[in-house]
């Protein structure tokens, strides 16, 4: 019954998705695609299917989340773009043998802006922040095939005008620990508004995402690769007919390898043991999301390594989506399980 319960959800879900992709107009609430996860983010900014101690990884796929994370705490810091500064943490703890929750909170703080009226005049200053709260629950579905879910409540203030979503993550991993193949699929962001900033309800960045990793045979060596945005195949883009100008014509790249290679994520790990690793990630539509504006050579590319003790963990990533944006990102973690043995 569990298992058709899980099914069921991940169907009706993919249905609600495909739907809301048929639909014009963007989407708000796009800070639900920054990852809290050191790991995830020097491995490109997507992945869903890496297995690792580390409780973060839970906010990319509520499968992940299992019984292993016994009491364990987890702290997240980001210097994003601009003034904004992202931070949270999360808890995780063991039911049975078979199960697992975890709660957590994350704040996004954009800095201060300055306020004018209709007319241009400066009035002040204000603040814009969003916050996520979550809960989520996994289960065991048999000794390799887990499910989760998580649910989100957004609540959102720019100035004076606020708003508050309600939303769902729906996971499923299949993990082979003996031959260290990981393969997992979401459905993120399902949900919508509750009320709204102004006039017309927001639409969430509903998402479907599949992801898969492997360790090389007789090596220490992960690779994954991650498919995003997987609700509208053409992910056109445009560039500069001249790249050392910032004038020169726009011209639109919509053909079937651009869309193809903007639909996913690859990386590559070296990892020694359970307590180190050393990660590079290449999002390609990140390097080209940034064609028309001043990008480098390493535009889409990112970097993370880490390191644990039995009850300690420590991790960063780096990266600069162009010229004027190093963004940097720290994780740590605590097992108080293994700490209060």
């Amino acid at each position: 019954m569990k298992l058709r319960s899980i099914i069921t959800s991940l169907l009706a879900g993919s249905a609600c998705i495909f739907n809301a992709s048929a639909q014009d107009g963007s989407t708000a609430y796009n800070y639900l695609n920054i990852p809290v996860s050191t790991h995830v983010y020097g491995l490109g900014g997507h992945n869903i299917s890496i297995i690792d101690d580390d409780i973060n990884l839970i906010e990319q796929n509520p499968a992940l989340l299992g019984p292993e994370f016994e009491r364990q705490i987890g702290v997240n810091y980001m210097r994003y773009i601009g003034e904004s500064n992202f931070m949270g943490a999360r808890f995780g703890n063991r039911i049975t043998d078979h199960n697992a929750w975890a709660v957590g909170i994350q704040y996004y703080g954009y800095g201060e802006f300055t306020a004018a009226d209709i007319d241009g005049s400066i009035t002040g200053t204000f603040n814009a922040n969003d916050i996520a709260f979550s809960a989520t629950y996994s289960h065991d579905i048999n000794d390799r095939l887990r499910g989760g879910i998580t649910m989100k409540a957004l609540s959102s203030k720019y100035e004076d005008y606020s708003a508050f979503a309600l939303c769902a993550d729906l996971g499923i991993n299949y993990y082979n620990p003996d031959s260290d193949l990981s393969l997992s699929m979401v459905l993120k962001n399902l949900g919508g508004q509750i009320s709204k900033f102004h006039e017309s309800y927001d639409r969430l960045p509903w998402d479907i995402q599949l992801g898969f990793s492997q360790f090389l045979k007789n090596t220490s060596i992960r690779i994954s690769i991650t498919a995003t945005h997987l609700t509208k195949w053409k992910l056109p883009y445009y560039t500069r007919e001249d790249q050392n100008s910032t004038t020169s014509e726009l011209i639109e790249k919509n053909s079937f390898t651009s869309n193809l290679f903007r639909h996913l994520t690859f990386a590559a790990e070296y990892v020694p043991s359970d307590k180190f690793y050393i990660g590079i990630g290449y999002n390609h539509k990140t390097r080209t999301d940034m064609s028309t504006y001043s990008r480098n050579f390493v535009s889409g590319f990112s970097v993370a390594a880490g390191i644990k003790s039995r009850s300690l963990g420590v991790g960063v990533a780096i990266a600069q989506p162009h010229t004027g944006a190093t963004t940097f990102m720290a994780n740590f973690t605590m097992s108080l399980a293994s700490l209060l043995r």
